[in-house]
């Protein structure tokens, strides 16, 4: 999911597809939420879909600069609540996996959780 939205945002596309699951919309929605996408949707194509409408600025330039994984399935990285990374000095976001949901890592901070750290963006 983040390397087709990461690809998408190098070639300016306007919008990306991505097969469903709860993890990516849950993800798909902080994007949302946190400007980094106009919009998103679910749309049913038989398997389902979630369609992400990329966020550019008037010179052209994407929101995102930067998407990085953390976590991945040969290396699991948790981070307790007081270990949370901050990303670019809180210019940015990290998504964490927590036990009350996906949120980021100011939210989970706030709420004292720790959890998987997912991935970075900037």
């Amino acid at each position: 999911m983040l390397t087709r939205i990461r690809n998408a945002y190098r070639v300016k596309k306007p919008e990306v597809s991505i097969p469903y699951s709860n993890m990516k919309f849950a993800i798909a929605k902080i994007l949302a939420s946190e400007g980094f996408a106009s919009a998103i949707e679910k749309v049913d194509t038989g398997f389902g879909e979630i369609r992400i409408v990329l966020k550019y600025d008037q010179g052209g330039a994407a929101a995102v600069s930067n998407i990085k994984r953390i976590s991945k399935p040969g290396r699991r990285e948790y981070a307790g609540c007081r270990s949370l990374p901050r990303v670019r000095s809180d210019h940015g976001i990290a998504i964490i996996s927590t036990s009350q949901g996906i949120m980021t890592n100011g939210e989970a901070r706030k709420r004292r959780l720790g959890g998987e750290v997912l991935c970075e963006i900037y």
